[in-house]
């Protein structure tokens, strides 16, 4: 065990963040931390890391263990390259190196004695050097930097001089290249295009050391971790499997609760109504037995209704109006800046009901082609066209399509006047925002915020054409499920950019790659685009001729697909002949729980109207009518009792049932 968190507990003024949270992390062992934004994931990397105090508990790291740790935001102060940047993750080799080359310069001039001493000093050296294999430095240096998307070119640029997502590659490089015994990344995708997440997830699956994660990539974590530790309503849950395996056991998990806290408000129900009609008897008998019940019932423990944090977050498209079957042609175009064509003559059309996932290396004019379908940006050639009936909602990444200085209410009030304050107010609760939240300035939203408000101006415009640039970004998993699903339902057309594969691989039926200044079309998700990316671009580029898998020859298997046909049709038969019994069953329950009800209620009648007869001053003298009179009392409260004891048995199997 490398890492171990006992009993972590957090709290900010009021709000307890981590509660009692418990896990650890073995040697080798890639895990992940998920949970929805602001739920304290990055507040327990920073405890782990010593950057942050927490209230109780302990992190315990096994003796001699060294951590490299990224944060989502770096400040990156260097005037050195990057190039001598990464030089500095292991300056023992950089060191000896330096050592190594001087002594050898020194020994060309040295005498016999003095020259075998500083062999023997250069052997040493060159011995440490290989141990910390030095003579393979340079060239793992080189592909760590182009495995996270820089050029050769870009090595001696100045630190200062990059962006802040480059200067995040920048220290990402320079931390895995000092290959410490833990290495913790906070949202390590952010600023990775594709290609170079693809290359980082071979990397850390193929790490020695352990790897903690935060990531909302769902398809990096797929291909990576063996453990998710869940962090929901401050406290933590362990999962073993990779992002997918825990979707299922958490959605299992909080079915089976949901099941057992249904399960116990329908017994409550029941023994609720059992009381109120053993009280309707208004015997002594059936009163205590009453009274029995509702001490039972005051003695169960109460199961909470299971919670998930985003269920109340509504989102969903409607197009208030069919486009055409030709919703967009784009022709010829063209695109460049400075000098530097992004895209060159590229054609393509989108019809009505697609959806299409554009992708590419950072830099190949992704958004800058749904800039110009959006009228915001001209291009250089060529032309595009839309159909019939098109309606455009456009999703910005960047949310320049957000008013900065409004309110969260102004927004949605500026862009549609005609709702009323309550409309408005619905609609932002519908996306987490309430009370006094919706007066919060969008200038002062986090990435996620800025992010659900677009949404909600988005499903606000009815368009049946939506144009999405990243829209995933600073979204949590949970959140972008809810978007994944309303996608899916959306009965328009969809053409959108992103860099989450997963996202993609749920949402799309259709990929255009835009490399080498030209988009190749792919039928299908993600999963297929990998699979026919190497045949595709070496057919198009002329590199190599490929044929593809032939098919024709599959074994079909139609004598097994009839025989799990019948077999299905069996249990169907079989299924439907018990559903029916059951029912007869149940049926038969209530029948007879009805007829029991109406004798005990016919019994109580006569038993009144008995009390009535013995108090009757003309009977009192009557000694044969009085022990007649009696006599019928006793039996009918012995039928009673009888009556009240199969309704009580006949009741229970009725609610077990």
């Amino acid at each position: 065990m490398i890492l171990q968190c006992s009993h972590i507990q957090k709290t900010f003024l009021t709000d307890t963040v981590l509660s009692d949270i418990s896990f650890h992390i073995n040697e080798q062992e890639k895990a992940a931390i998920v949970g929805i934004n602001g739920s304290g994931k990055s507040t327990l990397l920073k405890i782990i890391v010593g950057q942050l105090p927490a209230e109780e508990g302990e992190v315990i790291l096994a003796k001699g263990t060294t951590i490299g740790y990224l944060a989502q935001n770096q400040e990156y102060h260097s005037e050195r390259t990057i190039l001598e940047e990464m030089q500095d993750a292991k300056p023992e080799i950089v060191q000896l190196e330096k050592k190594m080359a001087a002594l050898s310069a020194q020994m060309e001039h040295m005498q016999e004695e003095e020259l075998q001493k500083s062999i023997r000093q250069f052997d040493a050296m060159q011995h440490r050097f290989e141990q910390l294999n030095g003579y393979a430095y340079q060239s793992e240096l080189v592909g760590v930097l182009k495995g996270l998307g820089f050029d050769t070119e870009d090595f001696g640029k100045p630190v200062t001089s990059l962006s802040g997502g480059e200067k995040t590659r920048v220290s990402l490089a320079k931390m895995l290249l000092t290959a410490p015994d833990l290495i913790i990344l906070d949202e390590p995708t952010n600023h990775l295009d594709l290609n170079a997440v693809h290359w980082l997830e071979g990397y850390l699956a193929q790490y020695p050391g352990a790897v903690l994660i935060v990531a909302h990539d769902r398809y990096f974590l797929d291909k990576i971790v063996t453990k998710i530790i869940e962090i929901r309503q401050s406290h933590a849950m362990v999962y073993s499997g990779n992002y997918t395996a825990y979707a299922q056991k958490r959605q299992a998990i909080l079915e089976t609760q949901m099941k057992h806290y249904l399960n116990q408000q329908a017994e409550i129900k029941h023994q609720k109504d059992v009381i109120a009609k053993l009280k309707q008897f208004n015997r002594e008998k059936s009163v205590k037995r009453a009274e029995s019940r509702e001490k039972q019932l005051e003695k169960i423990e109460r199961i909470e209704k299971p919670m998930d944090e985003t269920t109340d977050m509504k989102l969903f498209f409607s197009p208030a109006l069919q486009s055409g079957n030709d919703v967009l042609d784009v022709k010829d175009l063209s695109k460049g800046f400075h000098g530097t064509t992004l895209f060159s003559h590229i054609h393509f059309s989108v019809k009505r009901g697609e959806h299409i996932a554009i992708i590419g290396e950072n830099g190949s004019g992704k958004t800058t082609l749904l800039k110009i379908i959006n009228g915001l940006l001209p291009p250089d050639d060529g032309s595009f066209t839309l159909g019939t009936n098109v309606e455009i909602g456009y999703y910005d990444q960047e949310h320049h399509v957000l008013h900065m200085e409004n309110t969260i209410f102004e927004e949605i009030q500026n862009a549609y006047p005609h709702m009323t304050n309550t409309e408005i107010r619905n609609v932002l609760a519908a996306f987490l925002f309430t009370e006094d939240d919706v007066f919060m300035k969008i200038k002062n939203l986090s990435g996620g915020e800025r992010g659900r408000v677009s949404l909600a101006k988005l499903m606000l415009s009815d368009a049946n054409f939506l144009i999405l640039d990243e829209p995933t970004n600073h979204l949590d998993i949970d959140t972008k499920a809810i978007l994944e699903n309303a996608i899916n339902q959306f009965e328009g057309t969809v053409l959108y950019v992103s860099h989450d594969r997963y996202f993609i691989n749920t949402t799309a039926h259709r990929i255009l790659d835009l490399t080498g200044h030209t988009l190749l079309d792919y039928i299908g998700n993600y999963d297929y685009y990998l699979e026919k990316k190497e045949d595709v671009e070496a057919a198009y580029f002329h590199r190599t001729e490929k044929s593809p898998a032939n098919s024709a020859n599959r074994p079909s298997a139609p004598d097994a697909v009839s025989g799990q046909t019948a077999s299905a049709i069996s249990r169907s038969k079989l299924s439907w002949q018990q559903q029916k019994e059951e029912q007869a069953r149940i049926r038969k329950l209530k029948n007879a729980l009805k007829k029991i009800e109406q004798e005990i209620d016919a019994l109580e009648s006569r038993n009144e109207a008995l009390d009535a007869a013995l108090l009757d001053p003309g009977n009192m003298t009557n000694s044969v009518k009085l022990q007649e009179l009696t006599t019928k009392r006793a039996e009918n409260d012995s039928r009673l009792e009888e009556l009240m004891n199969e309704w009580e048995e006949k009741s229970t199997l009725l609610e077990n049932t």
